[in-house]
């Protein structure tokens, strides 16, 4: 069995995973540590090391906000935040993999992002464990990135030092891993012309912002966005939405003179990580994020999909059924068109004879104030379609019964367990009837991954159900709930106009 790999930077040692048909590798360094001068700057190249990196355990996770919560009152501590003693550190861009150790060569690449807001988060989390995948013959790849004012904080001296990596220091750690990957990969048995990114929540937005950039065409084949496609039918706000670099820099210049008590960017790559940290948490919760630089960012990564010029691939893409979706108190038809209208001006006497209409709440609810990763979804279809763009799309929705005392519904994440089908590591009570699906799902993903199509076998050599290529004309979804339904959506009069509206406002 292999354990023993040569990478660019020297010897890495790995250890049998649970089945021992595969080895797994932890804590192996992608780039120089992100400390003192480093600090607030894209990652520099990782220095060699002599003898054997003995990758027996994950690295140090990003400066972040305590990891474990209250399990009673947080359903994310009860579910996998539960370590609140897990190393973290500055020095935290390490990557880990998981491979089949039987020799195999040119074996397709799966690269992960983990979520959290850009704010939280690591690749520690039990859900992310890639030995399902790897059994299937995926190399596996998960990254380690820096977070919040580490990896998003923007400064005008920032700029005036390396004005062609200024910002978004935590999407350039991801590109960078992947970069990596490229390079190295193949010493695991990876195929570096078969390469898979894919992220869920923030991790999922981070897919969208490496297809946008100009930077990585080539760098990979294949992205699964899951639950991190936003489009608001509405004037709905998400605290993530990128910033200009003007705005950006004046957050990260009033952050350094009026909470840091610093004036300059020397002052504050000198100061303690933990004192920046527990400063950064003080300030509103996903205040920092992507800024539009010029140079890995050209436009705000949610719109990957109005530009033709992005990075054109296969997309898997979907949402948990219970997360982000839009439902109003009641309103006049008066107030909710002046709602619409805010998000798209001059259209209010057409919204107005939308909800004049005699309709309930909940079927305005249904039309218009639509799920906003289902609303942006179905913008990509038609976007795709009107742009002549060929390469195929492949929509979920994830909508099965969570047991648990908290009856949770299907919040967000939860699908997690599913796509690595890693439900055993979970407190929560499955069935047979959860685990056939995760089977199910992880096959799934599994051929996208391999070739850009989710159909074909299972694990067992048996034809998996059809999932159907997503088209403006066959608006088709897979529905997971105890078994993979396809199902077709109707596209109801407003929602079709709103589409519309999304996409000429993009144009503009």
């Amino acid at each position: 069995m292999i354990r023993r790999v040569k990478v660019e930077n020297g010897w890495v040692r790995g250890l049998p995973a649970a089945d021992p048909r595969i080895t797994s590798y932890k804590g192996i360094p992608f780039a120089d540590k992100p400390i003192g001068k480093n600090r607030w700057r894209a990652p520099q190249p990782c220095p060699d090391w002599e003898g054997e990196l003995f990758a027996a355990e994950f690295g140090p996770i990003a400066m972040q906000a305590n990891c474990a919560g209250d399990p009673a009152k947080d359903i994310y501590a009860r579910e996998w935040a539960v370590d609140a003693e897990l190393p973290m550190s500055e020095d935290c861009l390490y990557l880990n993999v998981w491979a089949p150790a039987d020799g195999r060569k040119n074996m397709p690449v799966y690269v992960w992002y983990f979520g959290g807001g850009l704010q939280v988060g690591n690749t520690t989390e039990m859900e992310f464990d890639g030995e399902r995948l790897a059994r299937r013959g995926i190399v596996v790849v998960t990254v380690g990135y820096r977070l919040n004012a580490f990896g998003f904080l923007c400064h005008p001296e920032i700029t005036k030092e390396a004005p062609e990596a200024c910002a978004n220091f935590g999407f350039l750690d991801q590109q960078c891993a992947t970069r990596w990957v490229k390079r190295n990969i193949a010493a695991f048995g990876g195929d570096p012309e078969n390469i898979t990114i894919g992220g869920q929540s923030a991790g999922g937005m981070s897919v969208c912002a490496q297809m946008t950039s100009p930077q990585n065409q080539g760098l990979f084949q294949r992205a699964i966005v899951e639950s991190g496609t936003f489009a608001q039918p509405y004037n709905g706000k998400f605290g993530l939405f990128p910033l200009t670099m003007e705005a950006a820099e004046a957050q990260g210049k009033h952050f350094f003179e009026d909470v840091l008590g610093v004036k300059t960017l020397e002052e504050a790559r000198a100061l303690p990580a933990r004192f920046i940290e527990d400063k950064s948490l003080e300030q509103p919760w996903g205040m920092w994020g992507e800024a539009v630089d010029g140079h890995f960012s050209t436009y705000p990564s949610g719109e990957w999909y109005t530009h033709p010029e992005r990075i054109i691939c296969p997309v898997l893409l979907g949402q948990t059924n219970d997360e982000f979706t839009n439902r109003p108190a009641a309103k006049t038809p008066e107030e909710l068109a002046a709602l619409a209208a805010e998000c798209f001006p001059g259209a209010e006497e057409k919204f107005l004879s939308f909800f004049s209409q005699p309709a309930t709440e909940e079927s305005i609810a249904k039309e218009g104030l639509i799920h906003s990763i289902a609303f942006a979804i179905r913008a990509a279809c038609r976007q795709n379609s009107r742009t002549g763009i060929d390469q195929p799309l492949y929509a979920y929705n994830f909508d099965t019964t969570i047991p648990g005392w908290d009856d949770p519904g299907t919040f967000h994440s939860v699908d997690l367990w599913f796509f690595f089908e890693t439900l055993a590591k979970c407190w929560r009570p499955f069935t047979g009837m959860h685990y056939d699906l995760a089977r199910q799902m992880c096959d799934y993903w599994v051929n996208f991954i391999r070739t850009g199509d989710p159909n074909g076998t299972d694990s067992q050599g048996k034809p998996l159900p059809l999932w159907p290529r997503l088209t403006e004309d066959a608006p088709a979804q897979m529905t997971f709930t105890h078994t993979s339904v396809p199902v077709q959506w109707p596209v109801p009069e407003l929602e079709s106009f709103l589409v519309d509206k999304l996409l000429e406002k993009a144009k503009k």
